[in-house]
């Protein structure tokens, strides 16, 4: 049976979100970003959240686990926010702690519906780096 899609937003560290991206990275999910380029771009002390959207399964790929896709709103270097998307395992996500009461999830969903996502903003980085 399908585990339910929670609907809740997680607040996560930095130290957890570059756990999930490896443990991403390890079972071969195709949406997460890489750990060496969070390391270098994600701001150290920030917190970072992650909103499950979709249950995902790779009916041609058996061997890989079940996992939520998940949007993540993440804390640059810079200070800003961007969006992206991490694919986490079920039984993680449930692991993370409820931190949030209701107003912050729904402040966070609206932020992520309205920020830059990770390639306007790499984008954005290289052209101002290139000026």
């Amino acid at each position: 049976m399908t585990p339910a899609l929670p609907r809740t937003v997680r607040a996560v560290d930095t130290a957890q979100l570059l756990a999930l991206a490896q443990e991403a990275a390890m079972h071969g999910f195709s949406q997460r970003l890489p750990v060496g380029w969070l390391q270098e771009h994600l701001a150290v002390e920030a917190t970072h959240y992650l909103f499950p959207t979709l249950v995902h399964r790779l009916t041609h790929r058996p061997e890989v686990p079940l996992q939520w896709r998940c949007q993540q709103l993440l804390t640059v270097s810079t200070g800003e926010q961007i969006w992206g998307l991490l694919d986490v395992l079920p039984g993680t996500f449930d692991k993370l702690p409820e931190t949030l009461d209701t107003a912050s999830k729904k402040d966070v969903v609206s932020r992520i519906e309205r920020t830059t996502t990770v390639r306007e903003w790499m984008e954005r980085m290289a052209a101002d780096a290139g000026s």
